[in-house]
């Protein structure tokens, strides 16, 4: 028999998955790539493919934990190390975070916690210097981490201050913290299903929301879930699957959707008997769209363009559905990356190009026709603001108030002038879990 004295030894359980949220937190927070870019497509971390679904799991949540309590996670730490975070390894602060993470807020035994986080800095050359600190502040975090968090529990600082700022002058400081309270949560799965939403939420042991949205919380792989397969339901969070409704009846009628990719609204356009174009300028994003509609076996013609430079059928479309490119602050709960990687001033960036999008999608409109514009962003300039510069140019445009029965009666996500905004904070449950929504602007215009 073969020598065993040089053969690998295998490695401890859970320690890939922790190595691989290490990297992508790192990718995060140093290298300034999204969690969509490092989880999906031809980006992805390698060593993806090597973890069983419960460990991608682990590890999912690991990184969403880390980025959506940084800021406490920063506060804990500098308290519990004197000279603050070796900036030199980020390795050393990637496992301090990750393990501060899991005695914190997550179901894993403290000596586990600390154990897998000094293994991580041992593997790697620049960080392992750091292992007796690893070791010595992690076990000082299982004594004293609790209460360090309950010193700032009210100071919501979970959200780069600039963001914080800009919420409280907007909403007024109390809704300001509410949300960022709700942000705080792991969410809920959210499904637009075809049909008996009841039937669906008790097979997938969840609930109906007013809305109809099917709410659930996730064990193991959406892929893996009755109905899946059989393309009976997609998944999208209950706010954004408010703005495609708002066109109403919708059979037999042509609409556009300008910024389409992965497809949750075309989904539910074409399933309501709409005949729809789906326009997205990225190659990739339609092939990810067009496998969505085969799965659902949903028809909806498909274009690869720019939509400020497509020219369109000369005949224009009955409705124009533009849920434009944005910040997507409002997406926090679910992409947590979002609040550390996104800066203020990409906030007037993004209006230029939401800009361009109205002034084209009037174009394509036919005169009776409706335009609903939507952004997942909870700023002012992405929403209200485009909306009112567009209607004060284009004499020919008309805003129609949204009605609460429109919405199941919730009366709380319309603004004054009849608008769709929902927030985090909206539809509260007794467990925050299966609470909040993601933060959505919509308007609805009619062209005379």
């Amino acid at each position: 028999m073969p020598s065993q004295r040089f053969a690998p030894p295998s490695e401890v359980p859970g320690l890939a998955a922790r190595r691989i949220a290490a990297d992508i937190v790192d990718g995060v927070l140093h290298k300034h790539r999204t969690l969509d870019d490092q989880l999906d497509g031809s980006g992805a971390h390698p060593g993806l493919k090597t973890l069983a679904d419960r460990d991608r799991a682990l590890m999912r949540r690991l990184v969403a934990t880390v980025l959506r309590r940084l800021g406490t996670l920063g506060h804990v730490l500098s308290r519990l190390l004197d000279k603050g975070i070796p900036s030199e390894a980020p390795r050393a602060q990637s496992a301090l975070l990750i393990g501060a993470a899991q005695i914190l807020w997550m179901d894993v035994p403290d000596h586990a916690a600390v154990d897998l986080s000094v293994r991580l800095v041992q593997s790697d050359r620049r960080a392992a210097r750091y292992a007796g600190l690893v070791n010595a502040v992690l076990r000082r975090c299982a004594r004293e981490g609790t209460a360090l968090v309950e010193e700032v529990a009210a100071q919501s600082l979970d959200l780069p201050p600039w963001l914080l700022a800009r919420w409280s002058a907007h909403y007024g400081e109390a809704t300001a913290r509410e949300m960022a309270r709700a942000l705080g949560h792991e969410p809920s799965l959210d499904l637009t299903v075809k049909s008996d939403a009841t039937q669906w939420a008790s097979r997938l042991h969840g609930e109906t929301l007013p809305t109809g949205t099917v709410r659930m919380l996730l064990h193991g792989s959406v892929t893996m879930l009755p109905g899946f397969a059989e393309g009976q339901w997609w998944v999208q969070d209950a706010a954004a699957a408010l703005p495609a409704r708002l066109f109403g009846d919708v059979k037999g009628k042509s609409i556009a959707d300008l910024c389409a990719a992965p497809g949750g609204k075309t989904a539910q356009l074409a399933h309501a008997g709409a005949h729809v174009t789906a326009i997205d300028r990225s190659p990739a994003r339609v092939a990810r769209l067009r496998e969505n509609l085969a799965r659902l076996s949903l028809q909806a013609e498909t274009v690869v363009a720019d939509a400020v430079e497509w020219a369109g059928p000369a005949e224009g479309f009955d409705g124009i559905l533009v849920d434009a490119p944005c910040t997507s602050t409002g997406t926090i709960r679910r992409h947590p990356d979002v609040a550390w990687l996104r800066q203020e001033s990409d906030v007037t960036a993004m209006t230029v190009l939401q800009q361009r999008l109205l002034r084209k999608s009037v174009t394509l409109l036919k005169p009776g026709g409706t335009l609903i514009y939507c952004t997942c962003s909870l700023e002012p300039e992405e929403g209200e603001q485009p909306v009112a510069t567009l209607l004060a140019a284009e004499p020919a445009l008309r805003r129609v108030p949204i009605e609460a029965p429109e919405v199941a009666g919730l009366s709380e996500i319309l603004t004054p002038e009849g608008d769709l905004r929902t927030l985090p904070s909206h539809l509260p449950n007794a467990d925050p879990k299966l609470g909040g929504l993601d933060g959505f602007f919509a308007a609805r215009l009619v062209k005379s």
